[in-house]
């Protein structure tokens, strides 16, 4: 996860050393919140070992997901001030907020199989729509996201990058059982 957070060259973290913003990043996703509260972690994992993950939430609940990582680091001295996500859901989806493999692992349909299951969890939030962005330098990721169905809606500047927003139809809301 700590790639994407790079990748995105967010200016209010790049003064932060390395092991303090992985302490953070890591400290969110023990949260009940990031776990199985107002967002879902999925991981895909191979011989013991997470190699994949997948993580989104309805977007009605951005301001509390945000919220968890802002609360850590306004308690961590690394920090100068709280980091303040951008908002970057559209109205009326359920949005993949990130989704990363391991190096290691790119390349062996574990993406795929990570933006397979992910209809089940928009479903089971009541959601009928499945959005994400996606940065205009990552050609790679924006071939996965076609190949799955996923189409452009827009364009959204976060942080110093252009991304696409792209969306998903994934049919009537239905409330699946947990």
């Amino acid at each position: 996860m700590n790639l994407i957070y790079d990748e995105m060259e967010l200016t209010d973290l790049e003064d932060v050393p390395e092991p303090d913003l992985l302490k953070a990043i890591t400290a969110a996703y023990r949260t009940r919140t990031y776990l199985s509260g107002a967002a879902t972690t999925v991981v895909a994992e191979a011989n013991g070992q997470v190699v994949g993950v997948a993580f989104g939430y309805p977007g009605e609940r951005e301001d509390a997901v945000d919220d968890v990582f802002a609360q850590i680091t306004a308690k961590s001295a690394a920090f100068d001030v709280p980091f303040e996500a951008q908002s970057e859901t559209a109205k009326g989806e359920w949005y993949l907020d990130s989704l990363a493999v391991s190096p290691d692992h790119q390349g062996k349909g574990i993406g795929h199989q990570l933006l397979r299951a992910l209809p089940y969890y928009a479903r089971r939030d009541n959601q009928a729509v499945i959005g994400l962005n996606v940065d205009l330098e990552n050609p790679a990721a924006m071939r996965l996201y076609e190949r799955m169905g996923y189409e452009v809606s827009g364009k959204q500047m976060i942080g110093d990058h252009h991304y696409y927003h792209m969306q998903l139809e994934i049919g009537q809301r239905a409330k699946v059982a947990n």
